[in-house]
């Protein structure tokens, strides 16, 4: 039996669909210390808020495509994205990884000391935006990171936005999670509960500065909570 996250965030059109892309795509390929980070998650009482695996492959193919080395995650969680990020980028390698929650990063922390990963990653307890401010006062980051992936308060997406653009090289690779928000960007707000409308509200803004925004390619994708890979340009 597959470990799985305790709220299925897929959203194609039936579940039976679902499953079957899980069980012939996405969990024969996934590789074992993932598996054992996602088990590990579902006891988290938060672990809705895990990276959907289904999400997994494409991300991997965009960080080997790339050839990325230099990277980014702002919103680590118990680090299933952070882990799969490791696996895929060379040996030399580095990620800085954002997060004000530390206690939730060491649970998976064993997993990825396991999997002989943890050299790559600089963890950085901090919030999103002081970190990254901090980055861009060294000119050697500025245009510099090939890939970020940003799964933290949606408020802050936009914000994000403005100081990753900063830090990413040309042809560089920014992914946005969740921004299809459980579905709910296209329903009336009054049909959204009332737990997820302030979330929906800053995505539903979000994804409307992206549409105009000149300085990146978009696609958003229906894959976990949907994805929006960007590409600066």
């Amino acid at each position: 039996m597959e470990p799985k996250f305790a709220t299925n965030k897929g959203l194609l059109e039936t579940h039976v669909l679902y499953k079957y892309i899980m069980e012939n795509n996405v969990y024969p390929r996934e590789p074992k210390p993932l598996k054992e980070l996602r088990a590990l998650t579902t006891t988290h009482p938060w672990a809705v808020m895990g990276t959907a695996p289904d999400a997994g492959p494409l991300i991997e193919i965009l960080l080997k495509v790339i050839g990325a080395k230099k990277t980014i995650e702002i919103g680590v969680f118990t680090g299933y994205s952070l882990l799969l990020t490791a696996l895929a980028i060379p040996e030399d390698g580095k990620i800085v990884a954002i997060d004000v929650d530390r206690e939730a990063y060491e649970i998976g922390l064993p997993v990825i000391q396991k999997a002989g990963v943890e050299h790559k990653i600089n963890f950085i307890e901090s919030e999103g935006l002081p970190a990254l401010d901090k980055l861009l006062e060294d000119p050697e980051n500025q245009g510099s990171f090939d890939y970020v992936f940003v799964d933290a308060d949606k408020g802050n997406y936009i914000n994000y936005h403005e100081l990753i653009l900063k830090l990413l090289k040309v042809n560089g690779i920014v992914v946005y999670d969740n921004t299809l928000w459980f579905g709910t960007v296209a329903k009336p707000e009054d049909a959204v509960p009332e737990g997820y409308r302030r979330g929906r509200t800053a995505i539903v803004e979000f994804n409307k500065a992206l549409a105009a925004d000149p300085r990146v390619d978009i696609s958003m994708i229906p894959l976990g909570d949907g994805l929006t890979i960007c590409r600066r340009l």
